[in-house]
């Protein structure tokens, strides 16, 4: 599948690791929503989030715009701020493996496509789970958005769409190991012989 052995080694390792961040990402993911930290961080914050507060005073702006939400008036009222500061860190790592992962995809990626190593069809296999790595950030965002304004926690609807394309991402890539592994071709699944996807 690839057309330079020489980056095997490379290219097995990065599936590899994809896939062991991708499964931890669902369980910090389940774990943020087991702790109700989901809300703990209200603004989207892409690139200015990166690093955690890391002054009394920032901690507090942060806090306070946790006070202005549902979660926080109807629920958590007699939160303190140190309490505020562990369901706000189990969000941040969440939403810095997130970002992690997005780099770690992509700068790999477009390095074997620089070096001409990819065949088209694992390329655009490729490409589409960029396009659900992206995408799943901002469905990220769209769950939290419905927990900021008049309900105390995340729509369930969107919650499972995130996690669901989590799901998807995560057995893309195990496809595709494993696929390379076998060193066969097999499709994503199939329900019959006139029926195939993938």
């Amino acid at each position: 599948m690839l057309k330079n052995n020489k980056y095997h080694i490379f290219f097995t390792i990065w599936l590899l690791g994809l896939i062991t961040l991708v499964a931890l990402i669902i369980i910090v993911g389940g774990l943020t929503r087991l702790t109700e930290s989901g809300l703990s961080i209200t603004k989207w914050q892409l690139f200015s989030g990166i690093l955690p507060p890391s002054s009394p005073k920032e901690w507090e702006e942060y806090f306070l715009l946790y006070k202005e939400i549902p979660q926080f008036i109807l629920l958590n009222s007699k939160m303190s701020l140190n309490e505020f500061k562990t369901i706000f860190l189990w969000e941040y790592y969440h939403r810095l493996l997130g970002r992690f992962i997005g780099l770690f995809f992509m700068l790999p990626f477009f390095f074997l496509l620089f070096k001409k190593v990819l065949n088209k069809n694992l390329s655009i296999k490729l490409f589409f789970i960029s396009i659900l790595i992206l995408f799943q950030g901002m469905i990220g965002w769209y769950m939290v958005k419905s927990g900021l304004t008049n309900n105390v926690s995340v729509s369930h609807y969107r919650l499972a769409f995130h996690l669901f394309t989590a799901f998807i991402i995560l057995s893309s890539l195990l496809w595709i190991f494993l696929n390379y592994y076998n060193k066969q071709n097999k499709n994503f699944f199939e329900i019959n012989s006139n029926f195939i996807i993938f």
